[in-house]
């Protein structure tokens, strides 16, 4: 039986509740979403935190199925250290699972998290049902040891011009009236998770170029139905590591890349990225 708390409403108001584990861990979560169904578990990007979801995504998400979103150990209101390692990442993701009682449940990786994800398949299949990878790429994918110079790089240039990061990482210039939108719902939560730390930062950019320097991997045993996603023009995962995935994936679902989108292509398109999922999912 699941010890998962449910909000009944939208994400923006829902409460960040806690896990607390055998192991002595706890880990921050927020779950919406209808009563039955498989659980969409939503696993975020770098130096996310619960807050990074688009609350109008997740609450079109949730019209017909659970929704439980989880910040990463050392991330958010999660206890301990961010791995520095996508498999560290993915010990506490399944330590999560076990402690709230998730013996099998859907997942959606956004960029790190699609990293995550890839990783979860192959050595815990029998855990996941179905999946979805949007903005990510393969272990070895190209251009992914660029991520932290390019982190750094907008970093730097968003404090220089009073910008959000993502801004410059996750739109191009030509959509950033939809950045300003979606900003603006991700900064209405009610009730704040703990701000991402500097230190899990660095942590978690370890881990990405880790999993950029690490050694192809053989996705063909991922068996399990993948609907991949991305934008066109996706700056910090190129977008050519999504076909990568396509191709590879003996069971994908490779949707047209979104034009004039980049890395946040399913926030710059909250309401087509959500048909897609819950047509796939369903």
């Amino acid at each position: 039986m699941s010890a998962v708390k449910y909000f009944d409403g939208p994400y923006v108001d829902a409460p960040v509740e806690r896990m607390s584990t055998p192991q002595g861990a706890h880990f921050a979560y927020r779950a919406v979403g209808s009563d039955g169904g498989v659980p969409l578990l939503l696993l975020n990007h770098l130096a996310a935190t619960l807050d990074g979801w688009d609350p109008l995504l997740v609450d079109r998400l949730a019209q017909d199925r659970p929704i439980v979103a989880v910040d990463y150990r050392g991330m958010g209101g999660s206890s301990g250290l961010a791995p520095t390692t996508v498999a560290g990442m993915v010990d506490g993701v399944i330590e999560f699972l076990d402690a709230a009682g998730l013996e099998r449940v859907d997942v959606l990786g956004l960029s790190l998290g699609g990293f995550v994800t890839q990783q979860l398949l192959l050595t815990h299949p029998q855990r996941f049902r179905r999946a979805v990878l949007a903005g990510t790429g393969p272990a070895g994918g190209a251009g992914i040891t660029r991520v932290p110079g390019l982190t750094f790089r907008a970093m730097a240039k968003a404090a220089l011009t009073r910008k959000d990061t993502r801004h410059y990482l996750f739109f191009p210039v030509t959509a950033w009236d939809r950045a300003d939108e979606f900003l603006g719902r991700v900064a209405a939560f009610k009730h704040p998770d703990t701000a991402a730390r500097v230190s899990g930062l660095l942590r978690q950019l370890r881990a990405v170029r880790g999993w950029g320097r690490q050694e192809s991997q053989d996705l063909s045993r991922i068996e399990h139905p993948v609907l991949v996603v991305n934008g066109d023009n996706d700056l910090m995962v190129p977008s050519s590591n999504t076909l990568d995935l396509g191709r590879r994936l003996p069971a994908a679902r490779l949707e047209e890349l979104y034009p004039g989108a980049g890395h946040g292509a399913i926030f710059q398109e909250p309401d087509l990225f959500a048909s897609q999922v819950r047509a796939f999912l369903d």
